[in-house]
């Protein structure tokens, strides 16, 4: 399921599998899965950690899988590693207290945490479907998590996410200019985009809407990576 600007009125299914989705992108070069848990992103607590663990468990050998939504405690975390997740998502907790970033990073280590910064108009916003979610400016929370250890930081234009228009480059060219690691997400809907977002210096590219539909298809951006 996807949503359009992070809204859960403007959501779309596209298939009641995601196991065999999971499989098709593999079999088509994927080697990584963003898997973020809507109902608990909502409720505040990991609510589809048994389909974690089913992609995993399908995928695990191939390719790895990280997990976000609802993982607001030092159990939430461990639950989604325990499921098979090769890495853990924070956001609206670590917005609201930074040092449960420094905990998480501490005992897992930085190169399994991440933390995802939904930004609408200049600000990280926790739970960013609420039109006046509150936040923090994106360069000040940036500089805070960093110092608690982090250094993977997601960005989505929420304004941009689930509408195929494009990245937003300038937003993402100012989170690289703090010299953190930065994996894009939000509007990526060709190969081009792909190739400007490594361009630029994105770490990685976080694709959802234009491959469900068909826009794009992931054989293709793998090609063009490699060339």
């Amino acid at each position: 399921m996807r949503l359009e600007q992070g809204d859960f009125s403007r959501e779309t299914r596209f298939g009641d599998d995601p196991v065999s989705v999971a499989r098709g992108f593999v079999a088509a070069g994927a080697t990584g899965f963003h898997v973020v848990d809507l109902d608990g992103a909502r409720s505040g607590e990991p609510r589809q950690l048994a389909t974690v663990r089913a992609i995993a468990s399908a995928v695990g050998d191939r390719a790895y899988v990280e997990s976000g939504g609802g993982l607001r405690s030092p159990e939430a975390i461990a639950a989604a590693f325990a499921a098979g997740a090769s890495r853990v998502v924070l956001g609206t907790a670590v917005l609201q207290d930074p040092s449960f970033a420094r905990q998480a990073v501490e005992t897992h280590g930085a190169a399994r945490v991440a933390v995802a910064l939904d930004v609408r108009d200049g600000q990280a916003v926790g739970e960013g479907w609420r039109e006046r979610a509150p936040g923090r400016e994106v360069s000040g929370a940036i500089e805070i998590l960093a110092g608690m250890g982090v250094k993977t930081f997601e960005v989505t234009a929420i304004d941009r996410d689930g509408l195929r228009g494009g990245p937003d480059l300038r937003l993402l060219r100012s989170v690289l200019g703090t010299g953190r690691s930065v994996i894009a997400s939000g509007g990526v809907a060709s190969v081009d985009d792909v190739l400007a977002l490594r361009d630029i210096g994105c770490v990685g590219a976080i694709l959802g809407r234009a491959l469900y539909e068909g826009d794009l298809l992931l054989a293709d951006v793998v090609r063009a990576l490699e060339r």
